[in-house]
């Protein structure tokens, strides 16, 4: 792939790029009737992009097997009508070659590729890790850096040597709640270095400082409103983007009363979109927590409304 289809695909990764939970039947199987009705609806009610089996798609729950046929059903039913950028990420080196090789088969715009989780490698590694992913495949890469889940910290130098070596590592997620940090990634990666924010509370400050968008988990109860923040910020409306913030603000904070995405699964039972299962060693919310996001869901008038009326 040249540089000019990179170009391409960079003018379009923008905006609310929905991080999709991956719905499951009573068994615990996967729903995938479901998963392409929620994709029709997050590209009909707006959002700007499509990613799956990324943090809020369980993928540490789902089989190899599992995780291809998911992004191959996200890749399916978008048909190119919004970008698509699977999570291929893995603990394991030979899984994350694996899979980020098969999302450039399917036909996915670029893949997001997670610091590994649980080993907590050496910058020296992470370098090691990214580059080799980076030269086994001709898309875009997004790398995802989540320290609260991978207990290691992608630093800003390491980033910019891998953007510096790297034509096809476009961009980075920033779930990275230390604001210094992520200007800092623009500062020393360009301005032209796609930066999304994966902080709830982030997404709209992020675009302030030069950030692109978002891959915001509360796009999942509410795919048009979260879209609109970034809609408003393009048009020149600071005020309604700031707005929209604060007024997204209990929502963000109540859907992560509990790890997510369980609180997201809840919600979306309760609005009727899915069968509200997670998989083992995962599991819903207490009781307390559900009447929270009961609560929350009403005021926000969530809970009278289903289907495609659901923005």
């Amino acid at each position: 792939m040249s540089t000019n289809n990179f170009d391409e695909i960079k003018s379009r990764l923008k905006g609310s790029v929905a991080p999709i939970i991956t719905p499951f039947q009573a068994d615990d199987s996967l729903d995938l009737e479901t998963l392409r009705s929620l994709i029709n609806w997050h590209i009909e009610s707006g959002s700007h992009g499509i990613s799956v089996t990324g943090t809020t798609g369980e993928p540490s729950s789902l089989t190899l097997q599992e995780r291809e046929q998911v992004m191959d059903t996200a890749i399916r039913s978008a048909a190119g009508r919004v970008p698509v950028v699977p999570g291929t990420g893995s603990t394991n080196h030979l899984e994350t070659l694996h899979l980020t090789k098969r999302a450039q088969e399917m036909g996915a715009d670029a893949a997001m590729v997670i610091v590994p989780y649980y080993n907590k490698p050496s910058q020296h590694a992470l370098y090691q890790h990214f580059k080799a992913v980076a030269e086994s495949v001709d898309i875009p890469l997004i790398i995802y850096n989540i320290p609260g889940r991978t207990a290691v910290n992608l630093e800003v130098k390491t980033l910019a040597r891998l953007k510096e070596d790297c034509p096809n590592i476009i961009g980075v997620k920033e779930s990275n709640k230390d604001f210094e940090h992520v200007n800092r990634v623009l500062l020393n990666c360009g301005r032209d270095f796609l930066l999304f924010s994966g902080i709830e509370l982030l997404c709209y400050p992020m675009l302030a400082i030069g950030g692109k968008g978002y891959i915001s988990a509360t796009a999942n109860v509410l795919p048009g409103k979260v879209a609109e923040v970034y809609n408003a910020w393009e048009a020149g409306n600071v005020e309604e983007a700031m707005q929209l913030h604060y007024e997204l603000m209990p929502l963000n904070d109540v859907l992560f009363r509990d790890t997510n995405p369980a609180p997201l699964k809840a919600a979306l039972g309760m609005m009727g979109k899915i069968k509200p299962r997670l998989r083992l060693p995962m599991d819903l919310p207490s009781d307390g927590i559900q009447n929270e996001i009961r609560t929350v869901l009403n005021r926000y008038g969530l809970l009278n409304k289903v289907g495609s009326e659901l923005q």
